[in-house]
């Protein structure tokens, strides 16, 4: 039974409803390409579907718009899979359950998908329509962006012929993006030797952290479980040895780790004291982060009373405390051109210490790149005197401001007319695919990224705003009209 069926605008909302039964996740994209490439063959749409599984749908002209410019339309069908650890979905297999709530849309216990399923269905809404009067659409859909950009990087955009280009993957209403920084996913890799270690077996977490996207909202300086968590350790290790036997926290580099845990081996009348140290911990963060993270807590739980496992040794285990106490993480630069604009960061964004290694994946990103060059250096070297090795995914340019914009000033003229007010025209420290397609078409590409509201991106607590993506929407429509 629909939920959203009863919403408007009910042919961008029926098609997300839609997107949102097929799976979709980043690097699983292949059934959501087939059905768009299904949609464009039952509507004998000009179709291209690369080996990547990106889609580009081409739909010409309406009447009287034959000798206007085309106009690219642009999102990735790929998304962040994240959920609560109560959630039963397997993202592989099954649609999401759609909850409303007021004016947001969300998913039960899971990311909605909204970044950037939003885009794709106003897409399919606009090659869907036989009323709506617009210029030659080109519309591209890319996999894997929420992993890297890897699908913008490796698509052919050959048979396009526009320069005018509207990205739809922006999350706040009114704000145009015309620029945005690049970024790499780094990866340091540490080895630790393995000993078996015999004691009390000790769960500790860190959680209650409210995490999000580490590009838009890495200014909100919200904590990471995987840093604050090696404070817990260190505070631990200086009242009494352990060894780590398993660690792990987030599962991408772009989202902030809301939850890390830890699983040690400790001799038993240490016990009180790791539980003693969770208490304090837990205290000193409630104070640190009690505007940002209100709810966080440190938790000390007995798995097994004698136990014997394989861990870290002292060295490995000291290493990998070492390693979190001294990572960069979070915001290096602040922008001195752009009041309030993030110019360079990094995100741990996910750690795991399995079978005598320890993996520490970050999103590091810049508008400038020697900036981004210089975190990944220090990263470099703090991998190499641990004894460890650093690589490199995922790299993607930046895409500067464009002084000359004719379409972004159909667009603000546009806003005015129908809000009756300015739009902001702003900077983000996101990565968006703009730049790389910037590199493809030609630096004469004139691009704006707009969208409706989301909140709580690549979270489980992530949620659209019914309201606002009706009235994107409409002014999507209205600009296709305008660019005659």
């Amino acid at each position: 039974m629909s939920v959203l069926g009863n919403y408007e605008p009910k042919n961008v909302l029926g098609f997300f409803e839609e997107i949102c039964g097929i799976p979709h996740g980043s690097h699983d994209t292949k059934k959501i390409s087939d059905f768009l490439k299904k949609f464009a063959e039952d509507r004998n749409l000009e179709c291209y579907q690369d080996e990547l599984n990106n889609i580009i749908i081409i739909k010409e002209a309406t009447t009287g718009y034959e000798n206007s410019d085309p106009i690219i339309l642009q999102g990735h069908m790929d998304m962040v899979c994240e959920k609560t650890p109560e959630s039963t979905i397997d993202f592989k297999t099954d649609g999401l359950k759609l909850l409303i709530d007021g004016d947001w849309l969300t998913a039960d216990g899971t990311t909605l998908g909204g970044d950037d399923g939003v885009a794709v269905a106003m897409c399919l809404a606009v090659l869907d329509s036989e009323e709506l009067s617009h210029p030659r659409v080109e519309v591209i859909l890319t996999v894997d962006e929420e992993v890297g950009l890897l699908g913008a990087e490796g698509i052919d955009v050959s048979m396009l012929k526009g320069k005018k280009f509207i990205n739809i993957d922006s999350e706040e209403e009114g704000i145009f993006t015309t620029s945005c920084a690049g970024g790499v996913t780094t990866i340091n890799t540490i080895p630790v030797t393995l000993e078996k270690a015999q004691g009390v077996v000790v769960s500790i977490k860190v959680d209650g952290l409210q995490g999000g996207h580490s590009g838009i909202e890495i200014d909100k300086e919200r904590g990471n479980g995987n840093i604050l968590m090696g404070r817990v350790l260190r505070e631990l290790k200086k009242n009494a040895p352990f060894r780590i036997a398993e660690l792990s926290g987030g599962t991408k580099d772009n989202a902030i780790c809301k939850l890390t845990e830890a699983k040690i081996v400790i001799d038993k009348e240490n016990v009180v004291k790791a539980a003693e140290v969770a208490a304090e911990m837990t205290e000193i963060y409630a104070n640190e982060y009690r505007v940002t993270d209100p709810d966080v807590k440190v938790t000390c739980s007995v798995e097994t009373e004698a136990g014997e496992l394989e861990a870290a040794d002292a060295v490995g285990t000291g290493k990998m405390i070492t390693y979190l106490i001294n990572t960069p993480n979070g915001i290096y630069h602040m922008s001195k051109d752009i009041d309030g604009l993030v110019e360079t960061s990094l995100n741990l964004g996910a750690l795991s210490f399995t079978d005598g290694v320890m993996k520490a994946m970050y999103a590091v990103r810049s508008s400038v790149g020697s900036r981004r060059d210089m975190l990944c250096g220090k990263l470099e070297s703090l991998a190499e005197v641990l004894g460890g090795t650093t690589e490199y995914a995922g790299a993607y340019p930046g895409w500067e401001y464009k002084a000359d914009s004719p379409l972004r000033d159909t667009c603000i003229a546009v806003f005015e007319r129908m809000y009756g007010k300015a739009p902001r025209v702003e900077a983000i420290h996101a990565g968006l695919e703009c730049g790389l397609f910037a590199g493809k078409i030609g630096k004469e590409l004139d691009c704006v990224s707009i969208g409706p509201d989301m909140e709580w991106v690549h979270t489980p607590d992530e949620r659209l705003s019914l309201s606002s993506t009706k009235r994107v929407w409409e002014f999507l429509v209205e600009v296709l009209k305008e660019s005659k």
